[in-house]
């Protein structure tokens, strides 16, 4: 492949944009960037597109670097003996260095009916299906919104807030990541919104119909639009190529992101698994893992050995329509506590800030490739904290 070294990139997500910007450190590297279309999907705005006051959407030539290339297609399958990547197209693109970033969708429901009645918000044309939906909709249909994780509450909110009938159902909990305390202030807003929130051992689905949804109890939700935010999964792209995935399919991976398979391929992003004990998926964790996988590759590349991740957690921020939003505060190695900023406007702001922040982040690192520090703001070892915490709690389920 000449002189210069091939690196492919595929996934133009968080970690992946951020990745191949960082690549461009080096002049002898050339840089490849596989997504299946031109534009960068804010994965935090979706439940905006839904409600319709964001297009969650930036051009991907916006906040790539000049020397990346864009191939606008999607990869079938990574031949690794043959160091090439077989595309949807019939094309195929060459490698010496990979980086698997494909992020996340959602998982396929094992409800009853939920794959024929309900509808899923992972990813841009989910969330496009879903608002025209909305906009057809018979005035005051009830709009059912099954999950309680973020992108359920902040969806419910949204929708809550412009007036529609809205049912959230949690199953056991909402927000099961939150402290109890911030639960409340949640639930208070969701309420004041006029939003049914269900949740308890009752409050899980048995079924979904055309125009219904059946919970464990026997109750029957009417629902006109029924929106599907429960379970995230992963592309099966690595395990369709004989690589080795954890149970959802993430790629399994050193502390370097390494593949334990071939260490010409590093994972970022939702769909790594490093020591098979993945970072909680949000773009908190992809933009410094696409930093570290751009770093393991660029380390191996002059010749020295790649530090292994150390990626710190500040909390989980959640909007609350568009007039209120809060951030949930966290210890480093992701466990929530008692405090919380927001509540209020405020929190709204802060949200802003957060989401306006990332894509200012990718752009940051076209422009200057390497500058991107998100990843060693904390030199202490917080990981084997994560790691330690994450062993016991599967000990003990």
């Amino acid at each position: 492949m000449g002189t210069r070294t091939e690196v492919v990139v595929i996934g133009a997500g968080y970690a992946g944009v951020l990745a191949a910007n960082r690549l461009t450190r080096r002049d002898d590297v050339a840089v490849t960037l596989i997504n299946p279309r031109a534009e960068f999907v804010e994965r935090i705005r979706l439940h905006q597109l839904v409600a319709g006051n964001h297009d969650a959407v930036v051009d991907l030539a916006d906040v790539l670097a000049p020397r990346v290339r864009l191939v606008v297609d999607a990869v079938d399958r990574i031949d690794v003996a043959g160091r090439a990547l077989d595309l949807a197209s019939g094309g195929r693109i060459g490698y010496d260095r990979l980086v698997y970033a494909v992020g996340s969708r959602a998982a396929a429901p094992e409800i009853p009916g939920a794959a024929e009645h309900a509808h899923p918000i992972a990813t841009v044309e989910d969330a496009r299906r879903l608002r025209s939906l909305l906009h057809g909709a018979a005035p005051g249909a009830p709009v059912v919104v099954v999950g309680a994780g973020p992108t359920g509450i902040e969806t419910a909110a949204e929708l809550g807030e412009q007036g529609h009938a809205v049912t959230l159902v949690c199953g056991d909990t909402v927000g099961p990541y939150l402290h109890p305390r911030v639960r409340d202030v949640v639930t208070d807003r969701l309420d004041g919104f006029g939003v049914t929130v269900l949740q308890g051992p009752g409050a899980t689905v048995r079924e979904v119909a055309a125009g219904a949804v059946r919970l464990a109890d026997g109750r029957d939700l009417r629902s006109g639009l029924t929106i599907w935010t429960a379970g995230f999964g992963v592309p099966d792209l690595a395990r369709r190529s004989g690589l080795t995935t954890d149970e959802v399919g993430r790629l399994i991976t050193d502390e370097t992101l390494t593949s334990v398979d071939d260490d010409r391929i590093v994972a970022a992003g939702d769909s790594a698994a490093p020591s098979g004990t993945p970072f909680r998926m949000s773009c908190q964790a992809a933009l410094p893992l696409g930093a570290i996988a751009a770093d393991t590759v660029l380390a191996r590349l002059a010749g020295r050995p790649p530090r292994p991740a150390n990626v710190v957690f500040a909390g989980q921020c959640l909007s609350l329509g568009r007039t209120a939003g809060l951030f949930q505060l966290a210890s480093l190695d992701d466990r929530a506590g008692r405090r919380f900023l927001g509540g209020g406007r405020a929190g709204a702001w802060l949200k802003e800030l957060v989401c306006t922040s990332t894509v200012k982040e990718l752009r940051h690192e076209a422009r200057r490739p390497g500058q991107s520090t998100l990843h060693r703001l904390v030199r202490k070892d917080v990981r084997s904290r994560y790691l330690r915490r994450r062993t016991e709690a599967r000990v003990t389920s």
